[in-house]
């Protein structure tokens, strides 16, 4: 009998059956049954029910991941041909996510340009017909969001050195350019949470708050997976699992991570800057 796990005599690789597509899927069902009834106070075993569900999660992704690792570092599965088409899914996984902030920029536009809309009268009527809605006291941008839009694009260098020196087999400077990513990543997150805490604004009862927490929450929660990413990389790193030539995992968490600062700009550059209101924009 032929080994299952021996190389093929191609450039292809033929995915062996895999258990953690049928157990993701499942563990992300009853992660989600269980936040929504958590969240609506459907019953008391909620909570418990959410945790199984991202207990069974977490457990995917570690699988998974050690798996895809394995296939790369051991089996030798990931040729030339097989590293293209990975490149090729993330960039589309990507173009997905650009596609996702699409949606709620248009959602604040919408809003934003027309706040006079006479196909709107309702809404005009509701917001004041003026933009920022009347009412609202928008962020300063150019103090706390200044700060960490300034920490993020600093991560956005220090991940760009780290992907540099293990090009060039610097494995210090490997090493040190994904802590201080990670390290400007989890700072991005708590003064964004610090900011979240001290909005003078909240989520329900008007456009602005919807658009400006769906927005911004979503790039946050994209932050934190990044972070994760990142995290899994230094781990990796740490155990000399990439090389030169070989460091898919790695150079996806670097697009992920320029990706998330791309999008963070626009945020700044529309919802903070442009959307704040003229005394703020000219820096008042």
């Amino acid at each position: 009998m032929a080994d299952a796990h021996a190389k093929p005599q191609h450039d292809y690789h033929l995915v062996d059956p895999s258990p953690w597509p049928a157990v993701g899927s499942v563990s992300a069902f009853i992660l989600a049954v269980g936040l929504i009834t958590w969240m609506h106070h459907s019953f008391a075993a909620a909570p418990y029910l959410f945790g199984v569900g991202a207990i069974g999660v977490l457990y995917t992704m570690l699988g998974w991941w050690r798996d895809v690792i394995n296939e790369a570092e051991h089996l030798g599965f990931h040729t030339r041909v097989v590293q293209i088409s990975h490149r090729y899914g993330m960039i589309l996984f990507i173009a997905s996510e650009v596609m996702f902030f699409v949606a709620w920029f248009w959602a604040y536009f919408s809003t934003a340009l027309f706040p006079t809309d006479i196909h709107q009268v309702m809404r005009a009527d509701f917001i004041g017909h003026v933009w920022p809605p009347k009412g609202i006291e928008t962020f300063n941008p150019w103090h706390l969001p200044l700060l960490y839009t300034l920490i993020l694009l600093t991560s956005g260098t220090t991940v760009t050195w780290a992907h540099h020196a293990l090009l060039h087999d610097d494995r210090d400077g490997l090493k040190w350019g994904l802590v201080l990513t990670i390290a400007l990543g989890v700072s991005f997150t708590c003064i964004q949470a610090y900011e979240y805490m001290h909005a003078p604004f909240h989520y329900a009862g008007h456009i602005y708050g919807a658009t400006f927490f769906m927005a911004t929450g979503f790039h946050g929660a994209h932050v934190i997976i990044g972070s994760i990413f990142l995290t899994v990389c230094l781990i990796r790193a740490l155990a000399g699992q990439f090389s030169p030539k070989q460091h898919l995992g790695f150079e996806f968490a670097a697009w992920y991570w320029h990706f998330v600062d791309v999008v963070w700009l626009f945020l700044f550059a529309c919802i903070y800057v442009w959307g704040s209101g003229a005394s703020h924009a000219a820096g008042h």
